[in-house]
């Protein structure tokens, strides 16, 4: 059974070329995240594809807008079977609360499943030298979790360094989804704030979001394995 604890960025501008890694990967991996290069370029098609192979989906949207816009938004994209769907912290607490009473009122009127919502906290790409806010990049990313738990929502995004102030704040049943993940010896592209599968897990990620490191290998299904059998120690 695959690890669910990985899902696997499908940062394409293609179905085909989406569809193709998900085939080379096959049952290793179970769960994988469609942004916005993905969903822009061909919508509903590639969340529909996906779940009719029983993957599960996190849908990274990064919703930021009035709290009403976003709740409706939220509400529309339910209809597409998303696992995970997320927002930005940034747009406060009424935006977050709405958004997540909104989505379970949703679901429980159509006798669904509600899927997890959670808050962008503070991009990986970020580093200190270029944060503008008054608070350190850890000390904003802890706020935010606070703010977002007592909102209602499931969990954040944050990068690894992140995840063990984050556990520590919110307790064990707070979901902590880490971009920013790099297997020892890979390249960190754009990234600023990272650490390994291993040292993210270890820190209290429950879910590490993985792209490059499997999309651009040679072998992406052997690059996974590596990785999935780093996390096993863990």
């Amino acid at each position: 059974m695959a690890d669910e604890r990985l899902i696997v960025a499908l940062d394409f501008h293609t179905a085909d070329d989406a569809k193709k890694l998900v085939d080379e990967l096959g049952d290793e991996v179970n769960f994988y995240k469609v942004g916005m290069e993905l969903f822009y370029s061909v919508g509903a098609e590639i969340i529909h594809w996906l779940k009719a192979r029983d993957k599960k989906i996190f849908l990274d949207l990064k919703l930021h807008d009035i709290p009403n816009t976003v709740a409706g938004g939220l509400c529309s994209l339910m209809n597409l079977g998303a696992d995970i769907l997320n927002v930005h912290a940034s747009g406060g607490f009424t935006m977050m609360k709405t958004a997540a009473q909104a989505l379970h009122d949703e679901a429980a009127k159509r006798g669904v499943a509600c899927p997890k919502l959670i808050a962008v906290t503070i991009l990986t790409s970020i580093n200190q030298a270029e944060w503008y806010g008054a608070l350190k990049i850890s000390e904003q990313v802890a706020d935010f979790a606070k703010i977002a738990q007592s909102a209602g929502l499931d969990g954040v995004v944050a990068s690894p360094q992140e995840a063990k102030l984050i556990r520590d704040t919110c307790g064990e049943n707070f979901l902590i989804v880490t971009p920013g993940v790099r297997p020892a010896g890979a390249n960190i592209d754009d990234q600023s704030r990272i650490a390994t599968p291993a040292a993210a897990l270890a820190n209290g990620a429950t879910h590490l979001v993985i792209g490059r490191p499997i999309r651009a290998a040679q072998n992406p299904r052997e690059a996974a394995q590596k990785i999935l059998a780093e996390m096993r120690g863990v």
